[in-house]
């Protein structure tokens, strides 16, 4: 079964491209496109991904669409320009799951979706350059134990073998990775599954974008 895509985009030229760039690959379809977050909603079909402008005519913020988007239980994929990092910034901190340039190769971009699509962790340079310049996306306050703990977790390592590196029980690293959690949460951070984890630690330095490849 195709992936079911939409897109919010307000520039005619981008729209049709992306779209048939999707439509394109054998994994994906575009069920639904509009320039904005209400006309896409009122399509009444199913996603498992939406595309976002994060800069639209009728006035609307990253946050706000973001929101609105939450009743489509889709993972949003902010589609941009990328020069506006503020705005890149705020879509994070609203949930968006990456971002990708709209001046990327029309492989790169379905590379990207298909990432997205399979929940795998999008840490593009642009993507952690933009987070990198708001110093509140490192004020998490974890101890230095609960950042090592989070540096080989988020890495891919295995609460046991992060146990076996530590030289602590397997026990002893969940309830770290539960407190780690909570700290993330507390801050407007939620990092519910292994791969916001990972984005969480990619933004906060403690490993490479690399190292969820």
């Amino acid at each position: 079964m195709k992936a079911r895509v939409g897109i919010v985009d307000d520039h005619p030229a981008v729209l049709l491209g992306v779209t048939a760039i999707l439509n394109a690959q054998p994994d994906m379809h575009v069920v639904a496109t509009s320039t904005t977050v209400a006309g896409l909603l009122q399509a009444e079909t199913r996603f498992h991904l939406v595309l976002l402008d994060l800069v639209l005519a009728d006035g609307s913020t990253p946050t706000e669409n973001v929101r609105r988007l939450a009743v489509t239980q889709a993972p949003v994929l902010a589609y941009t320009s990328g020069d506006q990092p503020r705005l890149v910034r705020e879509a994070a901190r609203a949930g968006v799951i990456g971002m990708i340039r709209k001046s990327e190769l029309p492989h790169a971009v379905a590379k990207t979706v298909r990432m997205a699509l399979h929940d795998e962790p999008i840490a593009t340079a642009d993507w952690a350059a933009a987070l990198n310049g708001d110093r509140s996306f490192v004020d998490a306050a974890l101890t230095p134990r609960e950042s090592e703990v989070l540096a080989l977790y988020a890495s891919g390592e295995t609460a046991d073998r992060v146990a076996d590196a530590l030289f602590v029980s397997r026990d002893t690293v969940l309830d770290h990775i539960r407190r780690i959690r909570s700290r993330y949460a507390a801050v407007d951070r939620a990092a519910p599954t292994k791969v916001d984890l990972f984005r969480r630690a990619v933004e906060d330095g403690l490993v490479p974008p690399e190292a969820g490849a």
